[in-house]
């Protein structure tokens, strides 16, 4: 597992297809994409120390969730089983838990074994509009990833900017505007300056409607401690108790499932030692 080196981030490509391992805007599923900037199409590393020796685990850049197998059929049209996102709940998870295998081809080419034995495969080798991911027992080509490494950019991202007026509905036999726009549950807490947080006391909640960053930056800001600007903040997303913080740097994913939050604070050790992934760099 030469090319994973813990913390950094990479990208996986496929071989045939020369498209993307994309985490899909719900926040659960995994997609194949041609679009290479794209926080979507990053993935952190977090190498874990089993039993029985190494293993890869990989989380979504954009949504902070884990790469995982599941024991579920693979939708229509596509082979094998579901893959999907999840959180890390548990001190091991085994379906999150992947080794890397040399292809023999070439030392950027691996395929990646779950410990529970199927391979993440990618589909649509005849059907272009299949984009689909799944884990499979039965060899194929379509199960080759390219791995490419991004290199770390000195400062965080910019949020995308919120847009212009929330999307409501007039209903004139009720003369009410209906809102559109999803509403969740966030969880946050404010970590100390070294990064250290609890597990679960001391922590707060909030309903927030909607799925802008920018917003949702505006409102912890205010929340954490009276006064601070909102720009001096850092949204970590926590998927999972043992999950590792993954700094929130685009929009909320589509639907409504409850959000944990750790905050840090700007200028101090741990938000100096954020790693952000340059996903425009060539």
């Amino acid at each position: 597992m030469d090319q994973f080196h813990d913390g950094h981030h990479v990208r996986l490509r496929s071989r045939v297809q020369r498209t993307y391992l994309h985490a899909a805007d719900d926040g659960v599923g995994v997609t194949l994409h041609e679009r290479r900037a794209s926080m979507n199409a990053a993935w952190a590393v977090h190498i874990y120390d089993g039993d029985d020796g190494l293993y890869l685990l990989l989380h979504s850049a954009a949504y902070g969730r884990y790469l995982a197998a599941t024991a579920t059929p693979a939708r229509f049209g596509h082979r094998g089983l579901r893959a999907e996102l999840r959180d890390y709940d548990q001190p091991q998870v085994e379906a999150i838990m992947w080794r890397a295998v040399g292809s023999g081809f070439g030392d950027d080419l691996v395929l990646l074994r779950n410990v529970s034995g199927p391979y993440l495969r990618a589909n649509g080798r005849y059907l272009r509009w299949n984009t689909g991911v799944s884990v499979d027992y039965r060899a194929s080509s379509m199960m080759y990833w390219i791995v490419e490494p991004i290199t770390a950019r000195e400062d965080m991202p910019a949020l995308p900017a919120p847009p212009p007026n929330p999307p409501y509905i007039y209903l004139p036999l009720t003369f009410m505007y209906l809102d559109l726009e999803p509403e969740r549950l966030i969880r946050f807490v404010r970590a100390l300056d070294d990064g250290h947080y609890p597990e679960d006391e001391g922590w707060s909640q909030f309903w927030f409607r909607g799925s802008s960053a920018f917003r949702l930056r505006d409102d912890l800001g205010f929340l954490v401690a009276a006064g601070v600007y909102y720009r001096n903040i850092a949204m970590c997303v926590r998927a999972g108790r043992y999950g590792r913080l993954t700094p929130l740097v685009v929009d909320l994913p589509d639907g409504g499932e409850t959000l944990e939050i750790v905050v840090l604070m700007a200028n101090t050790p741990a938000y100096n030692e954020l790693r952000h992934p340059d996903v425009d760099a060539e």
